[in-house]
């Protein structure tokens, strides 16, 4: 990069994969910086495990190109693997072993052996609080512990960069929230962080998130920049006895956007915000009494509905 700008640890340029006649990634484009929490959100099925495969070197890409840390995926797969850690959407530890056995087989295969492996195993065992559980068999530990483990054995040989795929899927949200303090202490230290999720509010704690859907990468910003896409006051929270029919109607309405059904309570995105000042009378002449109209600040979970349907509406 110019003006003294630090390489990206990622590039890819139109980067495909296509299976047969199916286009699991199509024509991805995007950077990651050294040192931030790079967030891939999407539902199953949207291309997200597909590329973090390409770009660790597991997947050949059909068309396009990227690299990682300045080595091509295409033809320098060898040299990423040594640098990078990975962490599969798949627990790949042994559950037959104890936890320190398991670092040790993994810091043997990234080359970490005498003093230099001792060390690296007690970090990793203090910081993924497992000091008491050391001696323990894997399948013996909570889920959380688990997903703790597999990432600090990702990290044992100190990589710059490391790939998550779904790394909290399975666990509950008081252990997905400690596994995502651990990601923020890691991106505090310097370590560039790739993570695919389906959780919302994991997204959230990302620098910058790039939405998938089919393949493709729909919308690529910081959270607060990719909920700009609202001006102020256009979306607004229904809530009324009946949402099915509250949500027939909303969408029947002029100056009315899209509508999404959350629980049991509906967003709306309106063309104009002076258009929420009508709702509640439209709906109130169709049997839905007592309906309830205000302005929210949008989700992001907000945002992927809108670009979804804003691109499925460019592609009809």
């Amino acid at each position: 990069m110019n003006g003294g700008s630090p390489q990206p640890a990622v590039v890819a340029r139109d980067l495909t994969r296509t299976f047969g006649p199916f286009v699991a990634v199509d024509r991805v484009s995007f950077e990651v910086r050294p040192g931030e929490i790079f967030g891939f959100l999407g539902s199953n099925g949207a291309g997200k495990t597909t590329t973090i495969r390409m770009l660790c070197g597991l997947l050949a890409p059909s068309s396009g190109s990227a690299s990682v840390l300045g080595f091509d995926v295409a033809t320098q797969a060898a040299e990423i693997k040594r640098r990078i850690g990975y962490m599969s959407q798949r627990f790949s530890l042994y559950n037959d072993l104890t936890v320190e056995e398991n670092l040790r087989f993994w810091g043997g295969a990234y080359g970490l052996f005498g003093a230099e492996m001792a060390g690296r195993a007690e970090w990793a065992v203090v910081t993924a609080d497992l000091e008491h559980s050391r001696h323990a068999l894997v399948r013996s530990l909570p889920g959380g512990y688990r997903q703790r483990l597999a990432l600090v054995a990702a990290l044992l040989h100190e990589p710059p960069i490391v790939f998550l795929d779904e790394p909290t899927g399975g666990v509950d949200p008081e252990a997905r929230r400690r596994f995502w303090d651990l990601i923020d202490e890691l991106a505090a230290a310097g370590k560039t962080v790739f993570v695919t999720t389906h959780y919302m509010d994991e997204a959230e704690r990302c620098h910058r998130v790039a939405l998938m859907h089919a393949g493709r990468l729909l919308a690529l910003d910081s959270v607060p920049d990719l909920k700009s896409v609202f001006p102020q006051g256009t979306v607004v929270e229904v809530t009324c006895g009946r949402p099915a029919q509250a949500m027939a109607r909303l969408e029947e309405l002029p100056g009315v956007v899209e509508v999404a059904l959350f629980g049991e309570r509906l967003h709306v995105v309106l063309g104009d915000p002076a258009v929420g000042a009508s709702l509640a009378r439209s709906l109130d002449a169709v049997g839905c009494e007592n309906a309830t109209v205000r302005a929210i600040s949008p989700s992001l979970e907000d945002v992927f509905i809108h670009v979804i349907a804003r691109a499925e509406g460019e592609a009809a």
